[in-house]
């Protein structure tokens, strides 16, 4: 199902929005985190387009509450997480599909971004990178929050992947997972920054 989904959405991505997938091929082999900004509830969707390998997402508990929609996304690689909350299964989940050379997506902000802007990560961003030991890969997503929105039907939008940072499992103080977590929404907000530019749009 997810490899048919897959090539469904990236047909209808490159031909209705004209989309374009920069730097795709900075994503390493093997486990590797995606973390990207989030601006629209299209993200998902787009962000796993973009790549060419099977991508997971945590996602937020309640969506799992209607068994349908719950079998639906669980086959495109979704798994629940208690939001507000340290939860220790959802990150168990998580550093098992890293372990096992899986691609885990995850939005550091931790919920969407209503203006557009960056936001600040969620306490503890990095410790799944720090845990794990796998390289994190800064993306940007561009447009995705005009898509039937405000007169923009069918708005061009981009994903733009950064290079992978990679942080030492003996980075693991609170300090420490700080500071990388700040890096890493830096390289995010650089990413914006270039892509918007380069399109003569204002950040």
């Amino acid at each position: 199902m997810y490899n048919l989904v897959h090539v469904i959405l990236r047909t209808f991505f490159s031909l209705v929005f004209r989309w374009k997938v920069i730097g795709a091929e900075n994503i390493p082999a093997g486990g590797v985190i995606i973390a990207a900004n989030h601006i629209s509830l299209w993200d998902p969707p787009v962000l796993g387009t973009a790549i060419p390998r099977k991508i997971h997402f945590m996602a937020k508990e309640e969506l799992f509450s209607n068994p349908i929609f719950s079998w639906l996304i669980t086959k495109l690689g979704a798994f629940p997480v208690k939001r507000g909350a340290a939860d220790r299964k959802a990150i168990r989940t998580s550093l098992t599909l890293l372990e096992n050379g899986s691609v885990l997506g995850i939005f550091p902000e931790g919920t969407r971004s209503k203006s557009g802007k960056l936001g600040a990560p969620e306490p503890g961003f990095a410790l799944l990178a720090i845990k794990s030991g796998v390289p994190v890969v800064p993306a940007a997503l561009i447009g995705t929050d005009k898509v039937f929105r405000d007169g923009h039907w069918l708005p061009e939008f981009k994903v733009v992947f950064g290079k992978p940072i990679i942080i030492s499992r003996d980075n693991n103080t609170q300090d420490t997972m700080e500071v990388m977590s700040m890096r890493i929404m830096t390289e995010i907000g650089l990413l914006l920054e270039a892509a918007n530019s380069s399109s003569g749009k204002q950040v």
